[in-house]
């Protein structure tokens, strides 16, 4: 045998075929940031692996991601008309199944990469939470190995939405939680497996940050506030039954926001999801009535189209108040003093880790006067709260690196 060639062990193995599952490509920037942190990851670590994403827009994510991808629900062939039967829901949600179980038996691992895959925010019991259970249900027929990786979950409100998540979950060979509140969710709701489950941080925090500008505080300049709006309705997300739910939180930010720039302050406006560019509109025109002047000078509104993007914009900013969780993800991974206006408590959940939990409100319940206390408050002592989200970053970059190791050894 010729010494400089290496031995072989054993046969040689083919390479690994990795789904990555989750709604990408919708518009939703936290979801694509994690699918990038998980491609990121598996180049890595496995860059034997042959990836393929199965998501809600293909032709997107082909486009940003460069890889395969596949649509979650099946549809008919472009120019075809579709079938009669397509018409029927019944007949919709069997030929998804189809679907999933025609796709999956050629994957050898089926990864949820994060996310808050297991809520029912504005989904309906035969949508979303329907599709997770039939590709988990394909994937376990065919032996395909299932992973929810930093996964978030709850509320979930609709008792259909409940069973289908839930069994979903049950199905996974491997499952970790962004957060306590997740796993606590699941157990509560029936998975007794949950409580041996491990809690990990979101993996978005594993993305690069840009390099943060200069900070402000110190030399008497007016600072930049970036300030995160959505287009919330309520948790159904219901647009016209949830109008005077949306109307209110947009006065009450834009009040927000005209303080701040009566304050001497510059105002970035952040979003996180295509949806949301109502919202900016909307906060900009009530701000631009109100402070013509000021919002000319001192008011930025620039959509985004990634979560990089957004990180960049934020590296900008010296203080955050943001709505979306992964607007407060990224604020929080750059060690700005953050504010959270949030719909559900997982923003809580992160910013008391991050020892930022007493700068919460929720959306419905916004109170200005609080908001400007809080951040009068957050400002005035930011170097201890800079200080205290640096450390926590620190922690969960290790946590994350203990997860990959895990992760790695339940793949095939």
């Amino acid at each position: 045998m010729n010494p400089a060639q290496p031995a072989h062990t054993g046969p040689r193995r083919s390479p690994i075929r990795i789904a990555l599952f989750g709604l990408f490509g919708s518009g939703n920037l936290g979801n694509d940031g994690s699918l990038e942190a998980m491609i990121g990851f598996l180049r890595t670590a496995r860059p034997d692996a042959e990836l393929t994403c199965i998501c809600a827009d293909p032709d997107k994510v082909r486009e940003t991601s460069q890889v395969p991808a596949i649509r979650i629900g099946w549809q008919p062939p472009p120019g075809q008309s579709s079938p009669i039967l397509y018409r029927f829901l019944v007949t919709r949600k069997l030929l998804q199944l189809v679907h999933a179980i025609h796709n999956v038996r050629k994957f050898d691992a089926l990864i949820v990469p994060g996310t808050g895959i297991l809520d029912d925010y504005s989904e309906r019991p035969l949508g979303f939470p329907a599709s997770l259970f039939s590709w988990c249900v394909a994937a376990r027929l065919f032996g395909t190995k299932i992973a929810f990786v930093s996964i978030g979950a709850g509320p979930i409100q609709h008792p259909v939405s409940r069973f289908l998540m839930k069994f979903a979950a049950r199905m996974a060979h491997y499952r970790s939680y962004r957060d306590t509140l997740s796993q606590e969710f699941m157990q509560n709701i029936g998975l007794s497996y949950a409580k041996r489950d491990p809690v990990y941080p979101d993996i978005a925090f594993k993305l690069p940050s840009p390099r943060s500008a200069n900070s402000h505080y110190s030399d008497g300049l007016a600072l930049t506030v970036g300030v995160g709006v959505m287009a919330y309705y309520g948790w159904r997300g219901d647009a016209s039954r949830g109008s005077h739910i949306y109307r209110t939180y947009i006065t009450k930010i834009s009040h927000f926001v005209t303080w701040l720039l009566d304050e001497g302050h510059r105002v970035r406006i952040l979003m996180g999801e295509t949806t949301d560019l109502q919202a900016i509109h909307d906060v900009h025109e009530l701000v631009s009535r109100a402070r013509p002047h000021l919002a000319s000078d001192h008011l930025v509104a620039e959509p985004v189209t990634s979560l990089h993007q957004l990180m960049h914009q934020i590296a900008e900013t010296d203080v955050v108040v943001a709505t979306r969780y992964h607007n407060i993800v990224c604020a929080l991974k750059l060690g700005k003093p953050t504010i959270s206006i949030g719909y559900a408590k997982k923003n809580d959940v992160l910013m008391a880790e991050m020892g930022t939990g007493e700068f919460c409100q929720h959306i419905e319940h916004l109170d200005t006067d609080l908001l400007i206390d809080q951040f009068l408050k957050l400002v005035a002592d930011h170097e201890r709260y800079e200080r205290g989200i640096r450390e926590t970053n620190l922690v969960y970059q290790e946590l994350l690196r203990v997860q990959d190791t895990h992760l790695m050894a339940e793949l095939p």
